[in-house]
């Protein structure tokens, strides 16, 4: 198997990690092309008798911390500058290439050149931050019945109000028009065959709200062939996941938090 096929299983996922770690689909997708340019001029970079995916990760992690001051350098991410240096860039690696992307301690400890003895202090600090946060008011947009009530207990578990549930594209909207949330988590496919996409396409003509979809099938998303969703959880997810999802969307939210609505002008 080449290089190249070996790799491509794990690009989407890269892509992810990048886009959550930056707060931008342009600077996190800019992060994974230097990356894979990188890989390309060195192949020795990856090789064959070690985990290809932990050699892809540490690659990015190389190239990330090298060019990370570069991050304010992007015009659609400045806001968002500030709120990156409240948590350390090795305790967000940490917090998300555990949470997010469920690497054990070990293979954190290799992405992010790091002892292993210093996994949990750097968690701990990752979510010492994430607790200073503002709390939101949640819109959970979930056909599944048992799903939609474990995402509640997360959500109330961490302080967060949910302010609405919905089942179908047409109840999501009628949620937000009852109580404008301040962050929606987003099914895909929904109940009656509509589109959890389309339901936060309208959801976003009405208001400014970070969104966090939920799908069994990221691959089908993280294309990089046209405008993706920055923050992404693939089912079966574990509640830390979902909670570093929530704390990313909202640390890189360049809105107010309180749902202001749109002009309809």
């Amino acid at each position: 198997m080449s290089l190249a096929q070996s790799l491509k299983p794990h690009l989407p996922y890269l892509r992810r990690y990048a886009r959550a770690l930056t707060g931008s689909q342009k600077s996190g997708d800019a992060f994974v092309k230097s990356t894979l340019e990188a890989i390309i001029a060195e192949p020795g970079l990856i090789t064959e008798d070690d985990n290809i995916r932990v050699q892809l990760y540490r690659a990015f992690a190389g190239i990330w911390e090298s060019a990370y001051v570069s991050v304010s350098d992007d015009p659609d991410n400045n806001t968002a500058q500030g709120h990156l240096n409240a948590i350390p860039p090795i305790s967000r690696q940490v917090l998300l290439l555990t949470a997010l992307e469920g690497f054990s301690v070990s293979e954190v400890a290799k992405i992010a050149d790091v002892g292993e003895n210093s996994i949990n202090g750097l968690l701990e600090d990752a979510i010492a931050e994430i607790d200073k946060e503002i709390r939101s008011d949640v819109l959970i947009i979930e056909d599944e019945a048992l799903i939609s009530m474990e995402l509640q207990q997360i959500v109330s578990g961490l302080g967060h109000r949910v302010c609405g549930t919905a089942t179908t594209h047409k109840a999501a909207l009628e949620a937000v028009a009852k109580a404008q949330p301040t962050l929606v988590l987003a099914d895909i496919q929904l109940a009656d065959g509509s589109s959890g996409i389309d339901a936060v396409k309208d959801i976003l003509e009405k208001i400014s709200v970070p969104v966090i979809f939920i799908t069994a099938f990221p691959e089908r998303l993280l294309t990089g062939e046209r405008p993706e969703p920055t923050f992404l959880i693939t089912k079966p997810f574990q509640p830390n996941a979902i909670r570093a999802a929530i704390s990313q969307a909202l640390f890189f939210s360049t809105e107010p938090q309180e749902g202001q609505q749109k002009s309809s002008s």
